[in-house]
């Protein structure tokens, strides 16, 4: 290996800016109608429930608030059903979401944290990330609950919107390219039209694209009709 090879390999990339939310995780399971009454009774939303024939099933829930579903089935996995372990459920109040566990009928371990292993109790330090409690799916698919009340620096992605100059330019551009939509159109809620403009420019299309979505969005499910 040459100097600059050697370089080469150590730097560390940029941080990606493209969105690449991590969508569904897939669980492998031996019984798919067991593994979906389980899933079900924790409170997580049956998002599809899809087979075609015999040999193809894929069932996915998600979590209340997760932006990340989880999905089993046939067909859709060689993995050995169980075999995997620590999935992570982010929860704000650990003893309040153990308890409502427990209410549903799910064995959860008791609270802990770890110390050179586990150790029974909440983290003495009440700190974030460092408490835990834990239960297993009918396989033995392992799952964590795990404490989180504040987060790291660098742990969550900046919006780009949040400041409050970004977000008075955004509602100015919206009602420069609301005027003519409002001089054009039957009588309406304004702020209607903003949030579907807002929500086009949010998602990256550009003021004129936005300003269509607004429109379609107005005419669709709101039944505003130009004059």
């Amino acid at each position: 290996m040459t100097s600059t090879d050697a370089t080469a390999s150590t730097q560390v990339p940029d941080v990606g800016t493209i969105d690449m939310k991590l969508e569904v995780v897939t669980v492998p399971v031996s019984d798919v109608d067991r593994s979906k009454r389980f899933y079900q009774s924790l409170g997580w939303r049956l998002d599809a429930d899809i087979a075609r024939g015999d040999s193809f099933r894929v069932v996915q829930l998600t979590p209340p608030h997760s932006g990340c579903s989880v999905s089993f089935g046939i067909g859709v996995t060689t993995d050995e059903p169980g075999s995997i372990k620590r999935l992570l459920l982010a929860v704000y109040d650990i003893d309040e979401a153990r308890a409502d566990l427990v209410r549903r009928g799910i064995d959860v371990s008791g609270v802990f944290h770890l110390a050179g292993g586990p150790v029974p109790g909440p983290d003495p330090e009440g700190r974030s990330y460092q408490t835990y409690a834990s239960f297993s799916d009918p396989d033995g698919n392992g799952w964590l609950l795990q404490e989180i009340k504040t987060r790291l620096p660098g742990r969550e992605w900046e919006d780009l919107t949040a400041t409050i100059a970004s977000r008075a330019a955004l509602l100015k551009e919206t009602s420069e390219h609301h005027d003519p939509y409002e001089k054009s159109h039957a009588p309406h809620n304004w702020w209607d039209w903003y949030a579907a403009y807002m929500d086009g420019r949010e998602k990256g299309q550009t003021p004129d694209e936005a300003a269509e979505a607004a429109g379609r969005y107005m005419q669709d499910e709101l039944h505003i009709a130009a004059l």
